[in-house]
């Protein structure tokens, strides 16, 4: 075997950073599957929590261990339902296999540098801009036709009842301290939408992390986005947790320009929106409400919707109407 074994998360840990134990698997789903890629020159991508390489200037090779074969799938067949349908450039799918039990994906090559590491130079014109870009981006995701993507997992109904089951457990078990743990239940008894059909595709994790911005004629423009593995089938909102959260960070000016070039209508944007991004918070997949605390500390909020406030937050006067709006919501 050219992969080491790594069936279970625990043997996977040991794994994650050990390159030299990787090389030899790389080297050869290269070599069997990509017409000689194993003699072009890959680095790993620093971040991320499974082995990413771009090889040369063209490709990315992404492996997943064997007990993260329904990641790998749901990547794929997300991949090939978003190329070509978004205003930002996300990759596009080469091919895609198994070797030793491990999966890959080969993909395009995105390039600019990402918005994490950018955000801190851009002027006030550039982050009007590309908020405006992404909220645009978020409704043609919204949009796309999620018929060729039935059956893909989790079960959207199934989804929301187990995390709302488990809310209080999972925040307690990631150390939250009692006096918000308390406060789970009533706020979701509160403020947890309705189940509903899943009747979008969502990328779940949009982030400062997975968005790319590069030179353009009026300015930084996003020149990718991309991470689809945790892709799923739900309720549009649920992407905006993560926007909130991770992209506009507390800004206000931001995340009211994503939400009305989205097509949001001014009076939608206020306090019953920002419950429901918390209950969606809640419910996510990958709730850390003590690591969100650290990034985002509370201040003088003491009540969930008081946080919601202050992680979506809304305030001042209407940053205008954005550009690319599709209607009202």
């Amino acid at each position: 075997m050219s992969l080491p074994a790594a069936d279970t998360p625990e043997g996977w840990d040991a794994l994650a950073d050990d390159d030299a134990a990787l090389a030899a698997g790389v080297d050869e789903i290269l070599r069997a599957h990509a017409r000689g890629l194993d003699a072009v020159p890959r680095t790993r991508y620093a971040s991320g929590s499974l082995p990413v390489y771009a090889v040369g200037r063209e490709h990315v090779l992404k492996l997943f261990p064997p007990h993260e074969e329904e990641h790998a799938t749901v990547e794929a067949r997300v991949l090939q339902a978003v190329h070509g349908r978004l205003p930002i450039p996300t990759p596009r799918l080469h091919a895609a296999g198994r070797h030793d039990g491990w999966h890959w994906l080969l993909m395009s090559q995105l390039h600019g540098e990402r918005l994490v590491d950018a955000w801190p130079a851009l002027a006030p014109a550039d982050r009007d801009r590309l908020a405006d870009s992404l909220g645009a981006a978020l409704a043609a995701l919204h949009a796309i036709d999620v018929a060729p993507l039935a059956g893909l997992p989790p079960d959207w109904p199934s989804f929301v009842a187990g995390q709302r089951a488990s809310a209080v457990a999972r925040q307690r078990a990631h150390g939250l301290h009692d006096r918000w743990l308390g406060q789970i239940e009533p706020f979701l008894e509160r403020w947890a939408p309705p189940p509903s059909p899943p009747a979008a595709l969502l990328h779940t994790e949009v982030m400062r992390e997975h968005l790319l911005v590069a030179s353009g004629d009026e300015g930084p423009q996003f020149s990718g986005l991309f991470d689809f593995e945790p892709a799923m089938l739900g309720a549009p909102e649920y992407d905006f947790a993560s926007v909130g959260l991770f992209v506009a960070c507390g800004d206000a000016r931001f995340l009211r320009r994503v939400l009305r070039a989205y097509g949001y209508a001014p009076g939608a944007l206020g306090a019953a929106l920002q419950c429901r991004l918390m209950a969606w918070t809640l419910l996510h997949r990958y709730a850390n409400l003590p690591w969100y605390l650290r990034r985002m500390p509370a201040g003088e909020a003491t009540t969930l919707e008081q946080l919601a406030a202050r992680w979506w937050s809304l305030d001042g006067a209407d940053a205008g109407d954005g550009r690319g709006a599709v209607g009202t919501r």
